[in-house]
């Protein structure tokens, strides 16, 4: 089930951005919640999501990724932030932070400049700092960057 709670605000009260829709300060956390629910495919998230559901295949997150305890992502990640309370198996890229709780479990590597993982969180991977990639550069990405970069192979 996709949830999207709207504020109480009138669409035209809303500053728009240049595609029309609310500017993304307005948007609410998207959430797919279903415990028995199981998506796959390509999935280009422009703000922040909550999966509390089974998604598999690729993610890609303009915003923060939130993994809530009953969900379980199968899939490669691009996102700003992270936080997994659930199970999360594949290679993720953060430009932001990335928190395991002590219910997380991460099977899988992970690109990014910070890491937390709480007590009782469980991590099988590797670690790649962003600064330490070849030529120190960190890949910061819109969307439609992104998209670019993917289409001419530069991803």
């Amino acid at each position: 089930m996709f949830s999207n709670q709207k504020g109480a605000q009138k669409p035209d009260s809303l500053p728009a951005s240049a595609n029309g829709q609310p500017a993304a300060a307005a948007m609410p956390l998207l959430s797919v919640v279903g415990e028995r629910a199981r998506m796959e495919g390509k999935f280009d998230i422009a703000d922040s999501i909550q999966v509390e559901c089974e998604i598999g295949g690729e993610m890609n997150v303009g915003g923060k990724l939130v993994i809530g305890e009953k969900g379980v992502v199968n899939a490669n990640v691009q996102t700003v932030d992270a936080i997994i309370m659930g199970s999360y198996q594949g290679n993720m890229i953060a430009t932001g932070n990335v928190e395991i709780t002590d219910t997380g479990r991460v099977t899988g590597n992970i690109t990014t400049d910070s890491l937390v993982i709480s007590k009782g969180g469980f991590f099988n991977g590797n670690v790649t700092k962003m600064n330490e990639l070849p030529n120190g550069q960190r890949p910061v990405y819109l969307m439609d960057d992104f998209k670019t970069a993917q289409l001419s192979g530069q991803r």
